[in-house]
């Protein structure tokens, strides 16, 4: 089995840096430059710029910065080969890339319009009046523990993971201050619940995304995994909630403004999200049209507020209004408020880190290494001897490993012949498996800088097995309550 395992991860490593070849190219036209020295060049490039990645906490070098670098150069060992082959392959490189480049396109405008968003109802103070009311409460450190799993859980869906995460974090932080025990347990279950939570909606994580935008699993279909993803963080939270500290920390008095319009910000955001369903279900329309179109709703909603927030006394929109009876005596509406410095404040380093590892993922795909990859993972027995069953539980394990956006990409690219019910487990896989490690998800990897030296890598390790748990037990559940579509086509 260990072996096996082992062999998994290599063949699975491969596929990390391949791509399918095109639809838009001829399949003739495609070299396999795999033992020739682009394709050995380009590959180590990959691996050097990935190992960089990975060591982002110890080199304080944002993850950007050497995928960028890396795509450059691949792409012009792929350009300078295809050109050297002669006659009839002078297009095909740019094909290729073009083809990437519109993927990216979709998911970068997605991403961004919802970040806007995020960062919207953030200025707004939405999420800073919901910690203010969940600290000025005087829960007990257990009430504490499971409220911010299951908001994160919750949360999660519609907002995205990374996002969640900090906002819960902030709230175990206040109420434990100075309880590092606490904090750090608290900080491992809201990375597996927001993980968790994300799983099941493409709004969730950039991987469920990038599966929703190929239309290999309908906007309904995802909630097949809300059971699968509750069992994924109720397990290890159980587990660990023995090991909590037992107390009452004492209230904190805490004065936070929900801003005017901030309400509304909200149902705007979710009127977004249903365009983005209705425009992808029964329009046939890529869903980054609807986010787009609420991007505009939300900027002309933004000019209404720059215009008449400065001595504004009341409307239909609301004054300055407290959450749960919490005030503030300082003028929340002091600063003239920008749309554009809030759509300035999206996660950049995130975007072109995705960018990058697409084009590195795409240009390494035309080298060739793919058939090789997608034929010991996917055909016949398969690496684990069960299968596709058994190569899609490995993406997950991978995801703790390496950062789970180029994982799902290589999925995605060798384009499995599988089933809804595969589909929907490699999802469910890829979503959470990166749960079992600090450095397996983008929430993890954040709070650890949050709660630097309390969450931290081997905090989070002490508790991998009961995370391991909960991970065998929701494959466990979406095969046995998900078993009829494990043989259905996808649509």
């Amino acid at each position: 089995m260990c072996r096996s395992v082992f062999k998994a991860i290599i063949f699975f490593m491969l596929s990390i840096f391949s791509l399918p070849l095109l639809a838009s190219s001829d399949p003739s036209k495609m070299l396999d430059l795999t033992a020739q020295s682009y394709g050995i060049i380009a590959l180590v490039v990959f691996i050097l710029a990935y190992s960089v990645v990975i060591a982002e906490e110890h080199l304080h070098l944002r993850k950007s910065k050497p995928v960028l670098v890396a795509a450059g150069i691949i792409w012009i060992l792929v350009g300078v080969a295809y050109m050297n082959a002669g006659e009839g392959y002078e297009h095909v490189a740019e094909i290729a890339v073009r083809h990437n480049i519109l993927e990216f396109a979709e998911l970068f405008l997605f991403l961004l319009a919802a970040m806007t968003f995020i960062n919207a109802m953030e200025e707004r103070n939405i999420f800073d009046a919901l910690r203010a009311w969940l600290v000025s409460k005087g829960f007990s450190l257990k009430t504490i523990f499971w409220i911010t799993g299951a908001l994160a859980f919750l949360i999660s869906p519609i907002a995205d993971n990374l996002t969640t995460a900090l906002l819960m974090a902030a709230v175990v932080m206040a109420v434990g201050a100075g309880n590092t025990a606490f904090v750090a347990i608290s900080c491992i279950n809201i990375v597996v619940a927001a993980n968790a939570g994300g799983a099941f909606s493409p709004f969730g994580d950039i991987t469920t995304l990038m599966v929703w935008q190929k239309g290999l699993v309908s906007f309904s279909e995802f909630f097949n995994l809300v059971i699968p993803s509750i069992i994924n963080w109720i397990v290890p939270a159980v587990i660990m909630s023995f090991a909590l500290p037992k107390g009452n920390p004492e209230a904190m008095t805490e004065q936070v403004f929900i801003k005017r319009g901030g309400f509304f910000v909200v149902i705007l955001f979710l009127i977004t999200i249903a365009t983005a369903v209705s425009f992808h279900n029964f329009l046939h329309l890529p869903p980054v049209l609807g986010m787009m179109f609420g991007l505009g709703w939300l900027k002309l909603f933004a000019y209404y507020i720059k215009k008449t927030e400065h001595g504004h006394s009341g409307g239909e929109l609301g004054t300055d209004m407290p959450l749960g009876g919490i005030g503030s005596q300082d003028n929340p509406s002091a600063k003239e408020y920008d749309i554009f410095h809030i759509l300035a404040r999206a996660e950049w380093d995130t975007l072109m880190f995705f960018y990058g590892v697409i084009l590195c993922v795409g240009g390494l795909g035309t080298i060739g290494y793919l058939s090789l990859v997608s034929h010991a993972m996917y055909e016949g027995a398969g690496i684990l001897g069960s299968g596709i069953t058994g190569a899609n539980i490995i993406v997950g394990i991978l995801s703790a490993i390496v950062d789970n956006i180029p994982v799902m990409f290589a999925v995605l690219s060798m384009s499995p012949d599988m089933s809804l019910g595969q589909w929907l487990l490699v999802t469910l896989t890829a979503g959470v498996g990166g749960s079992m490690l600090s450095i397996g998800s983008a929430a993890g990897v954040a709070l650890m800088g949050q709660a630097r030296g309390v969450y931290t890598f081997f905090a989070h390790l002490k508790w991998t097995w009961a995370i391991a748990l909960g991970y065998i037990a929701s494959i466990w559940a979406h095969l046995l309550i998900n078993n009829n579509l494990m043989n259905t086509p996808i649509n």
